[in-house]
This record gives structure tokens, C-alpha cells and sequence, in this order.
């Protein structure tokens, strides 16, 4: 750890006075006594490949589908879908990153009480972390708005190439012909397509009440996390020692709500991020560092 630490150079938080190795001190001794809570955010999967929404200065670089827009047109569920059909054969391949499995190790190592994500793409379970709670759902999952009906994202992905043969290939074509296609993933799964793209895609319908309102069970922007998921967050955040927040800039309230829980009890917020963050107030303690050689340096400094 020593060795990392003199080849990193650390943001110093205004509200801090100690040096960047007393802070990655109180870091390692906070997680040491255990009970941690920890929340993790967009930035833990960059390093796969997957962009977060923000950058460093916390403005937004994309603009992801609203729950409004979604649930209220067939033709921006079409869009949708035809944009998701495209990313999701490349967001598959994204990987877990070293950030990712030194999460499952603190888990192996006892620290962690409870384990939250801001993130839907099943990276942390495919490190090895169990007992995930996914604040803003999966895209692993799709549920029906109509009737509630549940199917797994592959078999309803294998539905959409059988109804939307050479799809791909017309996506390809555009690019070459210079439409508006973006080849980057986005981090809720799709990539950007031009609206003359995806007027013939075919979208997916319910196979129990055969409506077109299939929708990827995420939490989209403007609408609300399961109350019942929020409610086991706060009582797991009463329960914890401390909490831990990694790669989230708290920019929306489903996850800042936890640090402000935790700082009106009195319970120490850590955060490990790129750049300020919202919750830069509430926390005791401010990291500005990389999180997958941060994180393996705590792991090897616990053992």
C-alpha cells in the first residue's frame, strides 16, 4: 500500500487538512472496525467500459429515456427498444474490473453490512459480491407495465432478432453512410440512433397480455425507487458503523438520501470518487482518487 500511495497524487477535499496517506489511514481504519454500508455509482464501471452520466465537473453528458416519455408513447418505447437492441449485445461484454471484485473481497473479508448499487449492470454479482441491492434495478430483468408479467433480457432479446432480422446490419449501414449512431454504450444500455434508424423496428410485446408496454426493470429517470427497497437501505444504514460511498457523484436523491440518513445519526460517510460530489458536505471524509487501485490498496491493507 505504501508503494501505491507514492505513485498516486489525490484532489485535496477543502474540507480536510490531513495529508493523502493520513486520509487513506482513516479510510482503511474506518472499514477495519466493519459494519460498513456501501454504495457504489457509475464510476465503479468505467474502468469495464460502461461511461458514467456525469464527468468530473458533474454536468450531465447524456440525456436517458424519462419514465413520462417511455410509458406514455408507443413510438419512444419503439426507440427504446430499438436503441437497447443494439447495446445490449455490447454491454454484455462488459467485464467486472478490479474495483469490482475488491468490493467482493471486503464482503469476503466481513466489513460490509450491506452492499447497495446504483448500477444495473450486474457487474457486482459477476465479481462474486452476493446479496446486491440493485437501488435502480436490472437490465437483466423486463416487466410488463400492463400486467406485471416478468421474462429474463436474453429471451426477450433472442424476440427481437427474430422479429428484426438484419437490424444490425441496417444499424452498420447507417453509421457508414454517416447517420446519427453513436458505437459507445451508454450506461443504462443503449447507444444513440437516428429516429429514421428505428421507424421500422418491431418492439416487444407482452406474451401474457400481448401490449407493447415491456419495459427493462430499471428505474428510470423520473420515476421512483420501490419504496420497500428504499425503507431496507435506511434500516441498513441505521444498522451500519459507517458508510462508504464509491464512484457516485449523489447527484440524485435515491442515493444521496443515504448519506444525509447517515449524517444526521452521526455515522461517518466516506467517499471515494472522481471529482466533488453532493454530498461533499455530509462526508467526514473525501477521497478524489481512481477506485479500482484505491480499493485493491484498502483490500491489501485489511488483510
Amino acid at each position: 500500500m505504501a508503494a501505491y500511495l507514492r505513485s498516486m497524487s489525490y484532489a485535496v477535499h477543502p474540507a480536510e487538512a490531513t495529508d493523502p496517506p493520513e486520509r487513506v489511514g482513516r479510510l482503511v481504519e474506518q472499514v477495519r472496525a466493519g459494519g460498513v454500508f456501501v454504495l457504489t455509482g457509475a464510476g465503479l464501471s468505467t474502468d469495464s467500459g460502461i461511461p458514467d452520466y456525469r464527468g468530473r465537473d458533474g454536468v450531465r453528458r447524456v440525456m436517458p429515456m424519462q419514465y413520462a416519455e417511455f410509458a406514455g408513447s408507443s413510438a419512444a418505447r419503439r426507440r427504446y427498444w430499438a436503441r437497447s437492441f443494439v447495446g445490449w449485445q455490447r454491454f454484455r461484454e462488459a467485464a467486472p474490473n478490479d474495483g469490482h471484485r475488491s468490493v467482493a473481497r471486503l464482503q469476503q473479508l466481513g466489513v460490509v453490512e450491506e452492499l447497495v448499487t446504483q448500477n444495473v449492470d450486474g457487474l457486482h454479482q459477476r465479481a462474486g459480491s452476493p446479496d446486491v441491492v440493485e437501488l435502480h434495478g436490472s437490465l437483466g430483468e423486463v416487466v410488463c407495465l400492463t400486467c406485471g408479467d416478468r421474462s429474463a433480457r436474453p429471451h426477450v432479446q433472442e424476440r427481437l432478432a427474430e422479429a428484426n432480422p438484419g437490424f444490425t446490419d441496417h444499424v452498420r449501414g447507417a453509421a457508414r453512410d454517416g447517420s446519427q449512431v453513436s458505437s459507445q454504450i451508454r450506461p443504462d444500455g443503449d447507444i444513440v440512433l437516428a429516429d429514421e434508424v428505428v421507424e421500422t423496428f418491431r418492439a416487444p410485446t407482452c406474451l401474457v397480455c400481448g401490449v407493447d408496454t415491456l419495459k427493462p426493470d430499471v428505474v428510470f429517470f423520473g420515476e421512483s425507487v420501490p419504496r420497500e427497497r428504499v425503507q431496507r437501505c435506511l434500516d441498513a444504514v441505521d444498522a451500519s458503523r459507517s458508510v462508504l460511498v464509491l464512484g457516485s457523484s449523489l447527484a440524485v436523491m435515491s442515493g444521496y438520501r443515504f448519506v444525509r440518513r447517515a449524517a444526521a445519526r452521526g455515522i461517518p460517510v466516506a467517499i471515494v470518487t472522481r471529482g466533488a460530489t453532493r454530498g461533499d458536505g455530509e462526508a467526514t471524509l473525501h477521497l478524489d482518487a481512481p477506485l479500482a487501485p484505491t480499493l485493491s490498496a484498502l483490500v491489501d491493507a485489511l488483510r
